[in-house]
């Protein structure tokens, strides 16, 4: 059959890198279109350019969007720390498009304030992949999805 598969092979990522698959297997996958945006803004500001010009602020829901994120943050002329679309609201930190908070990067250790913010009730992902509760007021440079 001149050489060619009856079935075609792909490739997918897994925790231990790439594998081939079968053409015929059904495997989920997901888009994610970030846009790094370098204009220096504060959190509430973000999120209006954000909400007007694409979707919203990101919301980073597993360590793996969070390594996308932190891809595209290193190899951009950015602020240390980005904002992504986390609040603090209430008691409690939320994605402001509603998705689910159900994975976190705050950093182990050290500065533990993000339980229970005072004044630093805005989120920001750092260069090194981390989440930072900052100032809403602070003006950052920022990531849309």
């Amino acid at each position: 059959m001149n050489g060619i598969p009856d079935i075609a092979t792909n490739a997918k990522w897994t925790s231990d890198g790439w594998r081939a698959v079968s053409g015929l297997n059904k495997i989920h996958f997901f888009c994610l279109n970030l846009i790094v945006v370098q204009e220096k803004k504060t959190w509430e500001e973000a999120l209006v350019h954000c909400t007007e010009h694409h979707s919203s602020l990101t919301s980073l829901l597993s360590k793996s969007e969070t390594l996308l994120a932190q891809n595209r943050i290193r190899n951009a002329t950015v602020t240390e720390e980005i904002w992504i679309g986390l609040r603090y609201l209430g008691d409690s930190w939320l994605w402001v498009n509603g998705d689910p908070l159900v994975y976190s990067s705050w950093p182990e250790g050290g500065d533990q304030d993000h339980l229970c913010p005072i004044w630093r009730r805005c989120g920001a992902l750092t260069k090194e992949g981390v989440w930072e509760n900052i100032g809403c007021h602070e003006k950052l440079h920022f990531i849309c999805a």
